[in-house]
């Protein structure tokens, strides 16, 4: 791969991570429930989730669900499922979440911060096929395995060290201290967000289902 195409990979792979959606709800929604820690356990885990399906996409999955638009549904419906749970978890422990400490955060946290950024990326059946139209360019038959190791490296990283930079920079600009304040409404607001998303998802699922 020529450093051009490489380039034109690493803008698109930029511009993909930085438009908002349900992913950067589920970053945001850990760092304020367990700190910087969390938000980055969240951030990394959401880039190996992406990592992960580039590699499936590279394998052929993409073209399968392409080919299987009820595959798709099922799997958007899945990720509602994942998204209103998040939601009921939000609501739940809005009474026990205490403003973040930064550093000062249990491994339990961390775990389950990862796991909600691992899944919510995970249960995205649309990476699939914005990766299909992303790689499609810049994948060839005679392609080698380094070749497409740099394809997988690349939209996990670059997807990992933009939320990883959001959070950063939430902690470093004295924001997350303001937004701990209020950080019951926040969860309020976070899990109605979650909630509406789920929504949205699910009825274009069943629409395409039935």
């Amino acid at each position: 791969m020529t450093l051009e195409a490489w380039l034109s990979l690493a803008l698109l792979c930029v511009l993909g991570a930085m438009t908002p959606g349900p992913s950067l709800a589920v970053v945001l929604g850990s760092m304020l429930r367990g700190g910087r820690g969390a938000g980055l356990a969240a951030a990394l885990a959401h880039g190996l989730a992406v990592g992960l399906y580039a590699v499936l996409t590279v394998a052929g999955l993409a073209a399968l669900l392409t080919a299987s638009p009820r595959l798709f549904a099922l799997l958007q419906l899945a990720a509602a499922g994942y998204l209103v749970f998040l939601a009921s978890g939000a609501l739940r422990q809005r009474a026990m979440m205490t403003p973040a400490t930064g550093d000062a955060i249990s491994g339990e946290r961390i775990v389950m911060a990862a796991r909600d950024g691992f899944m919510i990326a995970f249960l995205n059946p649309k990476l699939a096929i914005f990766m299909l139209a992303l790689f499609a360019p810049f994948i060839t038959v005679d392609q080698g395995l380094g070749a497409k190791a740099l394809l997988v490296l690349t939209i996990g990283g670059i997807d990992a060290l933009w939320y990883s930079t959001v959070v950063l920079v939430l902690v470093r600009s004295g924001l997350l201290v303001a937004l701990e304040r209020h950080v019951v409404y926040v969860g309020r607001i976070y899990a109605a967000l979650l909630l509406a998303l789920a929504l949205f998802v699910a009825s274009r699922a069943i629409s395409a289902l039935f």
